[in-house]
């Protein structure tokens, strides 16, 4: 059996804990920090006033080419940590540098309306 695909979630949904234990999800950020011993990476990104982080565990995307500074696109599963953080497992962790980040964060908006149209609509 396949995965779920993954929805779509900003970095600072996932960080306020929007995203439900187990949940399949997509997020971003720039990476901030690569912890190549732990195999964790540290996605940020700025929102508003604030600045967001989520952690990623790399063990299934390594080895990568990792560029501190980058834009990233991570495709995984919410893991709760027993301390009460929230990791991503990740499936798929790619480098999109150059995505035009308003246009992506439009496009997001634009599709969660049309999900709740459609199944509104049914």
């Amino acid at each position: 059996m396949l995965p779920r695909p993954g929805v779509y979630y900003f970095p600072w949904e996932v960080s306020a804990g929007h995203v439900p234990d187990g949940g399949t999800l997509r997020t971003f950020g720039r990476l901030s920090l690569y912890d190549t011993v732990h195999s964790r990476a540290t996605l940020t990104v700025q929102h508003g006033s604030e600045q967001h982080q989520v952690l990623v565990c790399t063990k299934l995307v390594e080895p990568f080419q990792a560029q501190v500074g980058a834009l990233y696109v991570v495709l995984g599963e919410l893991d709760q940590q027993k301390d009460g953080t929230s990791v991503v497992k990740a499936r798929v962790l790619t480098c999109v540098e150059g995505m035009n980040l308003p246009l992506l964060e439009q496009a997001i908006q634009e599709q969660r309306r049309y999900q709740q149209g459609r199944d509104g609509g049914s």
